[in-house]
């Protein structure tokens, strides 16, 4: 399993030893900040000088210096797939919707119990991890634009593999797709059948 790389940001000192001590129990790695400003600076610094971003950012909603939008806003500007959950407080659930019409993926209220706060850090991997196995099967499935065949180039040379359905493809990488008719291709196959 991959250790992911979680930026967790909170004004209230209590809250960043808590969670952070409940994520590194879990495996992850946890790096702190005590404000807004500081998170950003981080995700700024760890783009540059590593040039991997942070996984995941978890940041408080209400900080002095700079607040949760303005960490999320970075986030996304440094990395749009970069993961961030919002942690709020009840009164401030205005304030978590428009987040998440920012990109936000995900928000917690304060204070959350662990359980909560593992599910919703382990929905946003899930979903990472998704986005990248998009990703790579756009960049090396070249798909008949026709037929929607999909050509398998793996151990061959590209642009040599075998042309194949999608459900053939899947088999072969030990998936178990189900098949079905969309609602225009079944009247057609009724209509060759003879029973419409």
């Amino acid at each position: 399993m991959k250790k992911y790389d979680i930026l967790l940001a909170d004004d209230d000192h209590s809250v960043l030893q808590t969670m952070s001590s409940a994520l590194r129990s879990e495996g992850y790695a946890v790096t702190t900040a005590d404000n807004g400003e500081t998170a950003m600076k981080m995700i700024m610094g760890r783009e540059k000088r590593a040039g991997r971003a942070f996984d995941l950012v978890i940041t408080a909603l209400v900080m002095d210096s700079a607040d949760g939008i303005d960490v999320l806003r970075k986030a996304k500007e440094v990395n749009s797939e970069m993961m961030v959950i919002i942690l709020t407080a009840f009164g401030d659930m205005a304030s978590a919707i428009d987040a998440l019409r920012l990109d936000a993926d995900d928000y917690l209220l304060k204070p959350c119990e662990p359980e909560q706060m593992f599910f919703a850090v382990s929905r946003c991997f899930e979903k990472l991890e998704l986005s990248g196995k998009i990703k790579l099967y756009e960049d090396i499935l070249p798909v008949c634009c026709v037929c929607k065949k999909i050509r398998d180039d793996v151990g061959k040379e590209r642009g040599t593999g075998e042309w194949m359905t999608v459900e053939t493809f899947a088999w072969r990488r030990g998936a178990a797709p189900t098949s079905c008719y969309c609602h225009g291709c079944a009247e057609k196959q009724m209509e060759e059948w003879g029973l419409s």
